[in-house]
């Protein structure tokens, strides 16, 4: 199978959202890649925990933040009940968490509320809009915060990215352009352990593949579904690397079609680097 050739398999598996379907994938050892609509906008959603997560440990790494710093979270702090939040569940009164805690709970729990939190110490979502633009980064951008995309559904479109953007920041998070050694290393064990998404990027890898990702779901309303997205590293069982970003967007079919067009897009890249190296 040639790239144009996945390309056109992208294109056929896609049909199936019934909505607007945006991939980018990268062999990041060659940097060969192949996309579909890959400069077009995507809500990011919950994927944007990804480069705020980065800039956390870019701040770490500049000593302007300790991991081990506790932060009072109060209910003020909370995201709204109908959005994700363990932390919220778990200390209905408030905590003391630590930045490393937090930063666990983004990432690997999708906790909306460790988001905030975190956004806050940043000094808010331009802050890591500042970030990304001094890596260059122009087609990844974060300016909301999570309360703020409880409050209105279309909120979610002023964080958007486009597929190739989140390839090129997941080769530098491969690559730690701009991270320390631990923090990278720290970054990638929360991305691997990740609870949300399992049939998506990793829904027909074989099981055990390691995968470190972040994905990002909206609700759906009037049969609509804005955001199903899944953005991550996997290794190939030859230890090459590939990027894979999938954004699904204002999609009118089911969770689980969304989700089997993610995963069939994953192992449709899958299978076209490994049989490349035979």
């Amino acid at each position: 199978m040639s790239g144009v050739e996945l390309q056109k398999r992208f294109e056929v598996i896609a049909k199936a959202a019934n909505g607007k379907v945006g991939v980018a994938v990268e062999l990041l050892e060659t940097k060969e890649s192949i996309v579909l609509n890959g400069q077009e906008r995507f809500p990011m959603q919950s994927v944007y925990k990804l480069p705020i997560g980065m800039a956390v440990l870019q701040r770490v790494d500049e000593g302007t933040l300790k991991l081990e710093q506790l932060i009072q979270v109060t209910p003020n702090d909370f995201v709204a009940n109908m959005q994700h939040s363990p932390i919220r569940d778990a200390h209905p009164l408030g905590a003391e968490l630590s930045v490393s805690n937090l930063l666990q709970q983004m990432v690997s729990e999708s906790d909306g509320t460790a988001c905030d939190v975190l956004l806050r110490l940043l000094g808010g979502p331009a802050s890591v809009g500042g970030s990304l633009r001094k890596l260059g980064l122009t087609n990844v951008v974060v300016a909301t915060t999570e309360k703020e995309m409880g409050q209105d559904e279309l909120v979610q479109y002023r964080n958007w990215a486009a597929p190739e953007g989140l390839t090129r920041l997941l080769r530098w998070l491969h690559e730690g352009r701009g991270l320390s050694v631990p923090s990278r290393e720290l970054l990638l064990r929360f991305l691997t352990e990740t609870s949300t998404g399992p049939r998506r990027i990793k829904g027909l890898l074989p099981v055990g593949t390691p995968v470190a990702h972040k994905t990002g779901s909206s609700g759906t309303v009037n049969n609509l579904a804005r955001a199903t997205n899944d953005a991550g590293i996997v290794t190939l069982p030859d230890g090459r690397h590939v990027a894979i970003a999938v954004f699904v967007s204002d999609s009118a079919a089911d969770e689980a079609t969304r989700d089997a067009v993610i995963a069939k897009i994953s192992r449709a890249a899958w299978d076209y680097w490994l049989e490349k190296a035979q």
